[in-house]
């Protein structure tokens, strides 16, 4: 190589300013004309500075641990979690994983924040040491920033009611309505005073988070192949009809649109009815099912006095849709099953065993509890019989009156599972009477055998006509002259009833329903060229246990399940077949409760039950407890 090459190779020596000469200014000004010397200047200007950085950062941690310091949510193995179940811990590590608060949502006695877990699988929470925090009003912009401990005057500290897991990356936890004088814009902190973070989207802090109304929100949403079924409160459509979907719109987006519409895509609304908006897929989400992890979804909305042609109102949305993932994935190449049931349910912990245990052994083989802020024992109760093999999902199921809507995402969510699914209450047994030949009709003659449900609903499905719904009568039963619930359960104890029966209750093939998702009372629209099938009561009827003992009764003055019921403490619908006949609006029990709803005496169960359901060696009944 010639003389040139040692000149050539000192002018490719790179001459931008590095990171570390951007750190440490001074370095620049020497001249770095012998190779020797250079290397051993910059070493030694290297260390002393790699040293300088490592301490000054290492004194910053140091004095702002408390700052720094956060409680860590995680996701247990167990997929439907309550408040009992969760413990809290505490990460005890330098790079502690924070909460993030996404949204609230004012609730008509509570307030529910929803709570990002994206990156704390792994470790478990206790809401003991969490608790809600509320900023006065005219303090409460201050919530928005990024936090710190907070000043003990300027805000008020209440326990968290509970803590549950919502979805794949998201929980629940849920805080007393705030006090008087303060502001729905609750935050979360530690026992010892440490702040969590208030986070938007993707890290960015938002000092104008909103606390949504639950009188107007989209509040959740699901994918159904290449629609997204969007349940929104607020938009006060007629229940039982389908709307004109040209008024509605759908937007997806993964920020927050109000702020930056470059994420947002608008489809077109497929369908409308109550609740329920059923959206066209953006095409690029069609077309890569995987980009739909935790995306946003709302409904736009022409409004009354609109001052454009093609204007709509965004509704607030805490809805995503996640991608399925593996897990759907194997769900959908399994058998189906043949028979499941879904419920909505609040506080019926003490209901559940008999129930399930009982529909079970006529042929029951799934079973979809969705569970509308339960604060009792149903979580234990879930866990103990699904180890005893029953095959049962507790989904927790915060939205106060939605039992239409729920009833339309379970039936959506059973669709890849089951063939059939029941859709009833905790306190409706379907009973097989003694039948003849000549009065057999899907059924074999004489008394009920085990898994006897199942037969009939696979005996429909071979039928040759196209049959989607199976509809049976309901008989409703008394207190039947109790003043304290029967210890044997409900279909031992409860044997007088009113003579008429009332309205029907349904089993549907969830593949074979309107696209609508449409149901009122249990009762679902299904597809063009599908039929329904009336059960006639000599086959099964369903035997309601609708009035029972008054301390069990008296709950249903808190809060009904159902959109379109009115509440029995309102003074709505007194004369409906919904309310008690002759009841008030208030939880007073009437004279005579006991005896009232009896005009025949069927113990046409019970002695089934009797029959063939007690163990000959314990005589007890499969749900009753053995006092030894």
């Amino acid at each position: 190589m010639d003389s040139a090459d040692p000149h050539l190779k000192r002018k490719r020596f790179p001459k931008p300013i590095s990171p570390f000469f951007s750190l440490f200014p001074f370095c620049r000004h020497f001249s770095f004309t012998n190779s020797k010397v250079f290397s051993l200047r910059y070493f030694i200007l290297v260390l002393f500075g790699f040293i300088t950085f490592v301490y000054v950062v290492s004194v910053a941690l140091h004095v702002n641990t408390s700052e720094r310091f956060r409680p860590v949510l995680a996701m247990s193995s167990f997929s439907l979690l309550s408040s009992r179940s969760i413990q809290v811990v505490r990460k005890i590590a330098s790079f502690s994983l924070d909460l993030e608060i996404e949204e609230r949502v004012l609730m008509p006695d509570h307030v529910l924040l929803l709570v990002s877990n994206v990156e704390s699988r792994g470790f478990v929470l206790k809401n003991q040491e969490l608790e809600c925090v509320y900023g006065k009003n005219e303090l409460s912009e201050s919530f928005g920033g990024r936090g710190g401990n907070g000043n003990d005057n300027d805000v008020l500290g209440g326990n968290v009611l509970s803590i549950d897991e919502y979805d794949e990356f998201r929980l629940i936890v849920r805080c007393p309505l705030p006090p008087l004088n303060c502001s729905a814009f609750v935050n979360l902190r530690t026992r010892d005073g440490n702040r969590i973070d208030v986070r938007g989207e993707n890290g960015v802090w938002r000092s104008n988070q909103r606390v949504h109304s639950w009188e107007n929100v989209a509040y959740t949403a699901t994918l159904d192949g290449d629609s997204a079924v969007v349940l929104v409160k607020g938009l006060n459509l007629r229940p039982g009809r389908e709307s004109d979907p040209s008024h509605f719109s759908c937007h997806f987006g993964l920020g927050n649109w109000e702020s930056d519409e470059r994420f947002v895509f608008t489809t077109k609304a497929v369908t409308v009815a109550q609740e329920v908006v059923r959206c066209l897929l953006p095409r690029s989400i069609r077309e890569s099912p995987e980009k739909t992890q935790a995306i946003r979804v709302s409904v736009g909305v022409r409004p009354h006095v609109h001052v454009g042609a093609h204007e709509r109102v965004i509704v607030p949305s805490v809805a995503k849709i996640f991608n399925p993932g593996v897990e759907e994935t194997k769900s959908n190449s399994m058998e189906k099953y043949e028979l499941c049931v879904c419920t909505m349910l609040w506080n019926q912990a003490p209901a559940l065993r008999e129930w399930i245990t009982y529909h079970s052994w006529l042929g029951v083989q799934r079973w979809f509890i969705y569970d509308n802020n339960s604060d009792d024992e149903i979580q234990e109760v879930v866990e103990e019989l699904d180890s005893e093999n029953y095959n049962v999902t507790r989904h927790v199921w915060p939205w106060v009156k939605t039992q239409e809507a729920g009833f339309s995402h379970c039936a959506l969510r059973a669709k890849d599972e089951c063939r059939w699914v029941s859709f009833m209450d905790v306190d409706e047994y379907f009973y097989f009477p003694y039948t003849t030949p000549r009065h057999q009709f899907y059924r074999t003659p004489g008394y009920a055998e085990q898994n006897n449900l199942r037969s009939l609903v696979e005996n429909v499905t071979l039928s040759p006509e196209p049959i989607a719904e199976i509809r049976t009568s309901c008989h409703s039963f008394g207190p039947s002259g109790l003043k304290s619930p029967p210890p044997q359960g409900v279909t031992v104890g409860y044997t007088c009833r009113l003579q008429s029966p009332e309205r029907h209750k349904s089993i549907i093939r969830p593949d074979a329903l309107h696209a609508t998702l449409l149901n009122v009372v249990h009762h679902f629209h299904i597809r063009k060229g599908f039929t329904y099938l009336n059960l006639p009561q000599s086959t099964a009827i369903i035997n309601h246990y609708k009035y029972q003992v008054w301390d069990v009764f008296k709950a249903k003055f808190y809060r009904r399940v159902a959109t379109y019921v009115a509440d029995w403490q309102e003074n709505q619908n007194e004369g409906s077949r919904d309310r008690a006949p002759g009841l008030g609006t208030e939880a007073i029990e009437p004279p005579n409760w006991s005896h009232q709803f009896c005009e025949v005496w069927d113990t046409g169960l019970r002695d089934f039950v009797l029959a063939n359901m007690v163990d000959r060696s314990t005589s007890l009944l499969p749900w009753e407890r053995s006092s030894l």
